[in-house]
């Protein structure tokens, strides 16, 4: 009783501890969405169900997180009308909540691995498990973001207690829990599909006798109504689901767009990711935990062990990869540790039997070594997103020093109120922007004309286009390292925006900058994890490195 106590109260303390890394800078950039994927996608769709009916129109991301968007939004302010109001009046609060939900799914993800740990490895491993993904980097910095990676892990981790059901007992219910939940988890992030493998070798390989046909035939029914209940278009507006798939298929292998991608092997990518996204430790210690189980257990290596691999080699062939794209197998990651920290107190126990060492204590202390790394980092991160971001003390420097009405190129790494407020349409601009602004997500004629995505901006960058900007009245330039910095990355690929940027930096003055480093500090190559992310232990605040130009010559 005294022990079954002790794990509670381990369990709510990692939970506790969970939630608070989870909501500690939650409204960061607000009430600017900085991150494009979190302006584009789910809340804006959720915002939209009050206008028409259910469907999303958009299947290129599965629609269960926006669903459950939608519902807070409808508990919270109850009808279009007054959700209208408050995306006028305070676009914030609208976004807050929707990463809130993230944050709340976040911290139930971890407790559920604490169940399913228990359940599939034992109390201690269980612990260490659950306190990893706690305090991993990764989870905690998206559990920040209104995206659908965190939220996914929540119904992972509830398929992995009924997979560590199905292994340990072999009974119906579990199978049950197993497959709902998987198809709840394929509905918010489709990758999450991966997890099927983990029940099938669950199923295969239970020490146990049980109703294995009749357990896997239900779970398959079960993940399907899983699935189209958390996602019910899927079957009521088939060609447009088909078409999502498509697409989504289409962007994971189109790496065109992708200018300054730090290498070309996905695989070695995410295994490179694993060292800072979970730990280096934890990174090792699961490594360990593959090891260890195929020699000490195969029957469980081969529930825990062949997920990972098959997804990693899937998601590393891929022609774009991103570190938060692996986070369906982390919970995994997070057992294959906790069973190594485990069994590696057991064995210095046994070893060092001379010392009065017991096997509980060593194994909390083990698990505290691995979880150090990710609390650090995670910690730092947090207090950073709670500070002002770059693109903040930028735009207050503008309103202070760039009269209304100017004529500006801002490069496209702000969303588009980033320019605009009120004040704009009462000093009768019309338009509801502070300044006008040159056309940026637009080609140039020689070029083809046409909307450009800005991940191709930096292709269409040129040293002519300084001239055209004078002689338009365009005299203020505020360029983004999340934007420049993809040139420098692949200089080879884009001449002519280097070229641009040296004659920005020959014709026109530096008026102002800010970086994100503490003091300043030197800067940092562009990333596409840590451009985005407070990873660096140097980096003060979050946002690129902002420049802000005034242009000579021509009418400035």
């Amino acid at each position: 009783m005294r022990s079954e106590r002790g794990w509670l109260a381990a369990a709510a303390g990692i939970l506790a501890g969970a939630l608070v890394l989870r909501l500690w800078g939650i409204s960061h950039g607000l009430p600017y969405v900085y991150n494009a994927d979190e302006n584009a996608h789910f809340v804006p769709r959720a915002v939209g169900m009050f206008g028409h009916s259910y469907n999303p129109n958009y299947f290129v991301n599965p629609p269960a997180y926006t669903y459950l968007l939608h519902v807070a939004f409808e508990l919270r302010w109850g009808s279009r009308e007054a959700l209208g109001d408050a995306l006028a009046a305070d676009r914030a609060s609208v976004f807050e909540l929707a990463r809130v939900v993230s944050a709340l799914l976040g911290t139930l993800a971890v407790g559920l691995l604490l169940w399913a740990g228990r359940r599939l490895l034992g109390r201690a491993a269980g612990l260490v498990a659950g306190a990893l993904l706690a305090v991993a980097f990764l989870p905690v910095h998206y559990s920040h973001l209104a995206l659908n990676d965190v939220p996914t892990l929540a119904p992972v981790c509830l398929t992995l207690v009924g997979v560590a059901g199905v292994y340990r007992h072999n009974r119906l219910r579990d199978y049950a829990l197993a497959g709902a939940a998987l198809g709840v988890a394929c509905a918010t992030k489709y990758t999450a599909g991966i997890l099927l493998v983990t029940l099938l070798a669950a199923a295969a390989f239970a020490p146990v006798a049980g109703p294995r046909v009749r357990g896997l035939a239900l779970a398959g029914v079960l993940a399907l109504a899983g699935f189209l209940l958390a996602n019910p278009y899927a079957l009521l507006d088939f060609d447009a689901f088909r078409e999502g798939i498509s697409r989504q298929s289409e962007a994971s292998g189109d790496g065109g767009g992708k200018l300054g991608l730090s290498t070309d092997s996905g695989v070695l990518y995410y295994l490179g990711t694993a060292t800072w996204g979970l730990g280096w430790l934890p990174a090792l210690a699961a490594l360990g935990g593959v090891i260890g189980l195929a020699l000490r257990d195969r029957r469980l290596a081969a529930v825990l062990v062949p997920a990972p691999l098959l997804f990693l080699a899937f998601m590393g062939l891929q022609d774009r990869f991103f570190a938060r794209w692996l986070l369906p197998v982390y919970p995994l990651l997070c057992l294959l540790a906790g069973w190594a920290a485990v069994a590696a107190a057991a064995w210095l126990t046994a070893r060092l039997r001379r010392l009065p060492l017991r096997a509980g204590p060593v194994a909390a202390a083990l698990g505290l070594l691995l979880c150090a790394q990710g609390l650090v980092f995670s910690i730092h991160n947090d207090a950073v997103l709670a500070r002002e971001d770059t693109r903040q003390l930028a735009r207050d420097w503008m309103v202070a020093n760039v009269p209304i009405r100017s004529k500006v190129v801002v490069e496209p790494f702000t969303p588009a109120a980033w320019a605009a407020d009120a004040e704009s349409v009462r000093e009768g601009t019309g338009n509801g922007f502070r300044w006008n602004k040159w056309p940026t997500t637009r080609a140039p004629d020689d070029l083809g004309g046409g909307v450009i995505r800005f991940e191709d901006y930096e292709r269409t960058t040129r040293p002519e286009l300084l001239g055209a900007y004078a002689r338009g009245g365009y005299c203020w330039v505020v360029t983004g390292s999340t934007q420049y910095g993809r040139a420098f990355a692949e200089p080879g690929e884009v001449p002519r925006a280097i070229a641009y940027y040296a004659a920005l930096e020959r014709d026109a003055e530096l008026a102002y900058e800010v970086r994100p480093l503490e003091g300043g500090g030197a800067r940092l190559p562009f990333s596409y994890d840590f451009s985005f992310n407070a990873y660096p232990l140097n980096y003060e605040r979050m946002g690129p490195e902002v420049r802000i130009f005034k242009l000579r010559g021509g009418r400035c």
